[in-house]
């Protein structure tokens, strides 16, 4: 067996795995206006339930403006601040206080906004019934509030709006001291006769976020749990198609890479959940079963709002916390679920007592090489002594170049001889495989990163190195365009990778040799633009195994006379 092969097929597939998504952004798929009509036409006719307004929606104002347009409630915790909009009762004003645009202005992360703006997401809630016989409000409703006019932990605020017709509409609305809202829906019906209404909730989304990264390695999208089951839907699937599911429990939203959305429908009862695209990006959910209110009686429904950062901890409490199955998967940990989160625990708790977020990641590089020490050691002395018998296997392809018959038993003694195992270099590495990129997606998805300062030049591992090669880092005062920052840490990555290939054997065969020796340059060029924080794990990674292959290389002799 050439293990020479077996090594270019696993640096081929490990490039393909861990790049591709830079190289190659999610196509977006065309919408076909046709079968969309067609497909909600037949949605239409096969339901009894009844269907939520969907008006268009004008993009033409500032935020600043749509916000000083209507009348608003103030909301205020520790984690989160902005308003909602008596006009439709909707929460369209979130921003995050504890995260901020960028690391150097202070501003707050604005996530939600107004509808008629251009970035417009927001969140409705309400009540619809078959043919829509009862007056219900709707998102041009008033709203009127009853008591206390300030959302907080400690103060939840009443919303009410009658219909004229006998029927008076309210909402409770509650606040945590994080992301959390109850709305508890409540009905009064002083008309002559019983109502059925259908509870129903909405977030729209106006378009595609600018900063969305189409990573092949997270999700970002619909997402939600549907019978213990998840469901990722991207932008485009919504695009080309209305999707519909129904549930008796679960949850359902929209994730971007550090921030969320997402309804928990009330307990016990089935609902239909729906993402679609219609002038915007929506994902709803309706209860299939109506709520019955007889004369001079009130029904109630209830949900919960997450409207969040993707804070590791503070998600694992909401699903313990709040009894809801999966939530935890809002945040994408992908394949490798049982080494991802674990990992993320344990540089969590490295970097509270170091302090620094890079020191933790230097950390918990070293103790990985460690945990597999052992395992690498078997490995390198393999590829140590493959290498040393180069010499010798030159020697005998020259000699026996005419007769691959004896040059097969030849080479075969000379493994036995030397106790060598032509695969015994590779089966290390890729039982190492799924743990690395497990290291690899926890650090390219976690929030905790985020603005994270390492030493020196690197103000936020989450971002690209800022330094670049063009400009002599810094020393020339030019900016040179994005596709030319290539910085010092990604560089040191492609150096020392570079010298990592010195130590193994080189591939007898030319193609595989060019291919080799381009590796380390078309690796800097793709890790320059990925977050520094990766950069910096793959550089220590990379020291780490230089120094011990290069022990276990001097240590390594052969002989072959």
């Amino acid at each position: 067996m050439d293990n020479k092969n077996v090594f270019v097929a696993i640096a081929l597939s490990m490039s393909v795995l861990l790049f591709w998504g830079a190289f190659f952004e999610t196509p977006k798929k065309t919408i076909d206006q046709k079968n969309n009509q067609k497909l909600e036409q037949k949605v239409k006719e096969n339901s009894i339930l009844p269907t939520i307004d969907q008006p268009k929606v004008i993009k033409k104002i500032t935020r600043v403006e749509s916000i000083n347009k209507n009348k608003r409630i103030k909301i205020e915790n520790k984690s989160i601040i902005g308003s909602i909009n008596l006009k439709g009762a909707l929460i369209d004003d979130v921003s995050f206080k504890k995260h901020k645009q960028k690391v150097e202005d202070g501003k707050n992360i604005i996530f939600l906004n107004p509808s008629n703006t251009e970035n417009g997401f927001y969140i409705e809630t309400g009540w619809t019934s078959i043919g829509n016989k009862i007056k219900v409000p709707t998102k041009d409703s008033l709203w009127k509030v009853k008591g206390n006019n300030i959302l907080s932990n400690t103060s939840p605020v009443i919303l009410q709006w009658d219909n004229k017709e006998g029927v008076t509409f309210e909402k409770r609305i509650e606040l945590d001291d994080k992301y959390l809202f109850r709305i508890s829906q409540l009905v009064k019906n002083n008309s002559n006769s019983s109502i059925d209404l259908f509870p129903y909730a909405q977030m729209t989304r106006n378009k595609i976020p600018d900063d969305i990264q189409n990573f092949y390695i997270q999700h970002e999208g619909f997402i939600g749990v549907f019978d213990d089951e998840l469901k990722e839907d991207d932008y485009d699937d919504v695009q080309e198609k209305k999707i519909v599911r129904e549930s008796n429990e679960g949850w359902l939203g929209i994730t971007d890479k550090y921030w969320m959305t997402a309804f928990v429908p009330e307990t016990g009862k089935n609902f239909k959940s729906t993402f679609l695209y219609e002038d915007g990006f929506k994902a709803n959910y309706i209860i299939n079963k109506p709520t019955t209110i007889n004369k001079s009686s009130s029904g109630i429904n209830e949900l919960r709002l997450f409207v969040a950062a993707k804070e590791v901890e503070t998600i694992d409490s909401y699903a313990a916390n709040q009894n809801i199955k999966k939530f935890d998967l809002v945040i994408d940990w992908g394949w490798f679920y049982f080494f991802t989160k674990p990992l993320f625990f344990v540089i969590d708790y490295l970097f509270k007592i170091s302090g620094n977020f890079g020191t933790a990641i230097v950390l918990l590089t070293i103790a990985i090489r460690l945990i597999f020490f052992p395992l690498a050691n078997f490995s390198f002395r393999s590829m140590a002594k493959m290498k040393a018998v180069q010499p010798e296997m030159m020697r005998l392809k020259e000699l026996h170049k005419d007769d691959k018959v004896k040059l097969q038993q030849e080479m075969m003694a000379l493994y036995r001889k030397e106790k060598i195992n032509p695969a015994s270099g590779c089966l290390p590495v890729l039982i190492q495989i799924p743990f690395f990129f497990a290291i690899y997606k926890m650090l390219f998805i976690s929030l905790e990163m985020r603005h994270q300062p390492f030493f020196g030049w690197i103000k936020d591992l989450s971002a690209q190195d800022p330094t670049t090669l063009f400009n002599l880092f810094g020393l020339i005062p030019w900016d040179p365009p994005g596709f030319m920052i290539i910085g010092i840490w990604p560089i040191l990555m492609g150096a020392s990778m570079w010298v990592q290939q010195k130590l193994n054997p080189a591939p007898a065969d030319p193609i595989q040799a060019k291919i080799f020796a381009f590796f380390p340059l078309f690796l800097t060029i793709i890790l320059a633009s990925f977050p520094s924080g990766l950069v910096v794990y793959w550089t220590i990674n990379n020291i780490l195994t230089i120094a011990q292959q290069y022990v276990i290389v001097k240590k390594t002799t052969v002989k072959t006379n």
